[in-house]
């Protein structure tokens, strides 16, 4: 199917709503592969990577965006990212067994943190509360208290696709031929069309054929799609960074009684080795700021 693995926008002609579609499949089985993820765990991570590319569309400039879930329960965390280039990757830690269930069933007590972090300029971040059933619901509620927008997210996901549909509507401005009402009635109308959305119809349905099912009688523009691919940030540099700021006694200490430094990768199982030599030309060369991305042995 040609809609493999990319972002789509939409928006109404004569509405001031936009909507997008995601759909993620070569990512999101390199996502799956990494780990022997149980299906509740797939099912939250699956989704909230359909959700962070939804996000992105926000992105305006170089930079990344992270959807991240800590908890108490058997679900620990998880945590989506996705660049400014349509760069996607995902990791879920879990203990126990993870059945599913609301989001406080499967994540116990804790919060959702989305972040964007721009490679030039401030970092934002908001905090979203763990409520409802789902990530969708959870979603849905920060649009609508925080930002004051209505914003409806459906997420969907399979073994070999994760999925995702999205409606928002627009602040209204001054010079605006509808009043607030109308805007109102046209969103209620289109909510209750997109409830209709099955998940059977994301998952396989061409965008062009789903957008028509749904939306027969309505004037709508479908933009050309943004490709989405799986990519780790991770590389030797960074790791070599993130090993400097452990400092000189503590790399020799390990090196004292390891013989060699292991370290991983937890996003792509990717794995770096250093030996005696590489850690002293290492230390000559001076450190930056730590890394997040990697975990050391």
């Amino acid at each position: 199917m040609p809609h493999h693995d990319q972002l789509l926008r939409f928006n109404f002609d004569e509405l001031d709503i936009r909507g997008e579609l995601v759909y993620l499949d070569a990512t999101w089985r390199e996502v799956v592969s990494r780990y022997d993820y149980p299906p509740a765990v797939q099912m939250q991570l699956g989704g909230a990577l359909a959700a962070v590319a939804l996000l992105s569309v926000t992105l305006k400039f170089k930079g990344t965006m992270i959807l991240q879930i800590q908890g108490s329960g058997p679900l620990r965390s998880l945590v989506a990212q996705v660049t400014s280039d349509g760069a996607l990757r995902g990791l879920a830690r879990w203990q126990g067994v993870v059945s599913e269930g609301s989001l406080q069933q499967v994540y116990g007590d804790g919060h959702i943190v989305i972040s964007i972090l721009p490679e030039a300029g401030e970092r934002y971040q908001s905090i979203v509360a763990l409520s409802g059933d789902s990530l969708a619901d959870a979603l849905n509620n920060y649009f609508e208290q925080s930002e004051q927008l209505p914003s409806s997210f459906r997420l969907f996901v399979s073994a070999e696709r994760a999925a995702g549909f999205f409606l928002q509507a627009l602040p209204l401005s001054q010079d605006h031929a509808f009043s607030q009402e109308q805007r109102e009635e046209d969103w209620q109308r289109l909510n209750f069309l997109a409830a209709t959305l099955q998940a059977q119809e994301m998952l396989t349905l061409a965008p062009e054929t789903l957008l028509l099912r749904l939306f027969h009688q309505e004037t709508l523009r479908l933009h050309p799609p943004k490709p989405l691919h799986f990519a780790c940030s991770c590389s030797l540099a960074k790791v070599e960074r993130t090993l400097l700021t452990l400092g000189r006694e503590e790399l020799l200490d390990i090196l004292r009684e390891k013989g060699h430094i292991e370290v991983d990768c937890e996003f792509c199982n990717q794995h770096y080795s250093f030996d005696t030599a590489a850690v002293g030309r290492l230390l000559a060369e001076g450190g930056e700021q730590p890394q997040t991305d990697v975990v050391l042995h």
